[in-house]
Order: C-alpha cells, then sequence, then structure tokens
C-alpha cells in the first residue's frame, strides 16, 4: 500500500520535473530567435530562416554565420557551464552562497589569463586555444590553493573554512590583478578593462571550439555524479557511514567545478553571479535532487546569459554593454535577497 502510495506520487513530480526542462528549453529557443534578430543590422525572422536554409544574400549569411551564430552558442555553453560549476560548488560546500566567483576562482582564472595578455599581444591569433589553458591552469592553482588552507587532518576539508578562504583569497588575487593592470600600455588596458567587465570576447567558431571539448566532457560528469553530490548533502557522517570515499569524491568534484569555471572565464572574461542564480532557480523550480537540479541549472544558466548578451547588445546600439555588468544588474538584487532571507 505504502509503495503504491510512494510510485503515484513520484510520477506527477517526474512529469512537472520534465514539463519545467522542457519550458526552459522552449524559452532558450524563443531567446534564440530574438538574439537572432538583434543587433546593429537587423535581421527578420523569416530572412533568418531563410539564411539558416541557405537563401540568404552574401551579407546576411555573414551577420549570421560568422558575428551572431557563434555568439549565441557561446554564450549557451558559458551559462550551462557556470551554472552547473556554482552547483557543484554549492553541493560540494553545502552553502548556498558558493560559486566560482566568490569562491576565487575566476578571479585566479583571470588573473592567469591577464599576466598572458601583458607579455603577448590579444588581437593575435595564438591566445584562442591557449588561453582555456592558461584559465584551467589560473583556476586550478587558486583552487589548489584554498583546498590546502580549508584543509585540516584532524576533520577533513569545512564546508565553511572552504567558503570564507575562498572569499580571502579571492580578494587577494583581485588585488594582484588591479595592480598588474596599471602596468599595462593603453591599449591592452582597455582591452583588460571590457575584458574584466565580463564582455564575451571571443565571438567566432574558434573560440567554440576552444570551448565545446570541455562543455562536451564534463557536464555529463557532473550528471554521472550526481548521486554522489546528493549524497553529500546529507552531511559528512551520513555520507561515512554510506560508504562514499569521502575526500577522493570532493577532490574529483572540484576538479570539475574548477575545470568548467577556468574554460568559461578564458572567453567570457569575469562574469559572476550566472553560478549563484542559476542552481538557486532551478532548485526552486525542480527541488534539490541534482540528477534533474544540474540539467535544470545549465539550462537557466544558458538562457540568462543568452538573455544578457542579447540586452547588452540591444541596449545601447550601437555601443555593447558587457555582458557581464547586465548579469550583474540582475543579479546583485537577487544576492542581496538571498542576504536578506538568510538573516531572517
Amino acid at each position: 500500500m505504502n509503495r503504491t502510495l510512494a510510485v503515484s506520487s513520484v510520477k506527477p513530480r517526474r512529469a512537472r520535473e520534465f514539463s519545467i526542462l522542457g519550458i526552459l528549453a522552449g524559452l532558450i529557443v524563443l531567446m534564440f530567435v530574438i538574439s537572432m534578430n538583434t543587433g546593429f543590422m537587423r535581421l527578420s525572422p523569416l530572412e533568418v530562416l531563410h539564411t539558416l536554409l541557405g537563401e540568404g544574400s552574401k551579407q546576411q549569411k555573414l551577420i549570421l554565420f560568422d558575428f551572431r551564430l557563434p555568439r549565441i552558442v557561446i554564450s549557451l555553453l558559458i551559462g550551462a557551464g557556470f551554472a552547473v560549476s556554482g552547483s557543484i560548488l554549492q553541493g560540494l560546500s553545502r552553502n548556498a552562497l558558493a560559486e566560482p566567483s566568490t569562491l576565487g576562482i575566476n578571479a585566479g582564472a583571470g588573473f592567469a589569463v591577464l599576466i598572458f595578455i601583458s607579455f603577448v599581444p590579444a588581437t593575435t591569433a595564438a591566445p584562442i586555444f591557449v588561453l582555456p589553458l592558461l584559465a584551467l591552469a589560473g583556476a586550478a592553482l587558486t583552487a589548489m590553493l584554498i583546498y590546502l588552507l580549508a584543509y585540516r587532518r584532524a576533520d577533513g576539508l569545512s564546508p565553511t573554512r572552504l567558503i570564507l578562504i575562498g572569499i580571502a583569497v579571492g580578494a587577494g588575487i583581485y588585488a594582484f590583478q588591479l595592480i598588474l593592470s596599471l602596468r599595462l600600455d593603453p591599449q591592452n588596458y582597455q582591452f583588460v578593462a571590457v575584458w574584466l567587465a565580463g564582455k564575451i570576447w571571443g565571438g567566432d567558431w574558434r573560440f567554440v571550439l576552444a570551448l565545446l571539448p570541455w562543455i562536451l566532457i564534463l557536464l555529463p560528469f557532473a550528471l554521472y555524479k550526481a548521486q554522489v553530490l546528493n549524497v553529500l548533502n546529507l552531511g559528512d557522517d551520513t555520507a561515512k557511514g554510506l560508504g562514499l570515499p569521502l575526500e577522493r569524491e570532493r577532490l574529483l568534484l572540484l576538479a570539475a567545478a574548477v575545470a568548467l569555471a577556468g574554460a568559461c572565464v578564458s572567453v567570457s572574461g569575469a562574469i559572476g553571479f550566472v553560478g549563484l542564480i542559476a542552481p538557486h532557480l532551478a532548485r526552486r523550480l525542480v527541488g534539490p535532487r541534482h540528477q534533474i537540479q544540474l540539467p535544470a541549472a545549465a539550462l537557466v544558466g544558458a538562457l540568462l546569459l543568452l538573455t544578457a548578451d542579447t540586452v547588452g547588445r540591444w541596449i545601447l546600439q550601437p555601443a555593447e554593454v558587457p555582458t557581464g555588468i547586465v548579469v550583474a544588474i540582475i543579479g546583485a538584487p537577487y544576492f542581496l535577497y538571498l542576504l536578506a532571507k538568510s538573516r531572517a
């Protein structure tokens, strides 16, 4: 009898969860169409459709395939990457305010890229495939430093220490970033200032190819580890009691979150809040079970960043507002709301 009741309650919940995923995917498609038609050179939906079918003019093909489509794909990949990275970090730390930027991981990735840009002109073609590796190295070194400082032999890795030390390390790295950026020549300084503001500067298919392998490998890996995140949410003692190799799983998940954030920062610059907002919204929509929460967070993150990028290209045409600033305008009030709610 109890089993029958449990099964009957699970089916409607599953149906609701998949309906929400379908709605999010539909909103992304809608925003995709709007983004295709947004920019200095306008294309109607019919012109977009004809061009996608190979019937557009040379100018329409140039605008669509060489400028807008890669930019849209990059926005979707970055949004999903940051969101899943944030979901993993919140699951690991059991702290709702954890995300790559608050833990200093974005700052570490950005610092490595900033050092490279200081010595190599940003307009050369070589950095396209080098930057993700540099950003990954910077993020990994930062995460390693935070892990070593937060780890205690007696009680392992404390989630609270992880968050506090991450915030402190991130603040220190931002200070070094500022000092280093003041030594740049005017051209590189302008590039770095825009990049740190969160402008998606990689806008062609080469950047898609540089970013895509990281997303294709790490997102399925995170989904594969969803059950581990569920167990970690139960607390360390319960996880150990269930036979989970705690430190090994934490290291693997932390490495995945760091790699995702590092690869995204190398193409998007220092965009914050996506890794904070998307997991929260996903949890409210589909609940805490990571098997469904991770895909939902990826969709919410992709939708949020594509919307922010589209608004940033539209609001002050022909100038462009960096995507990171638009996300911050959306994210800052939500962050304050979370803080107010946590005090309550």
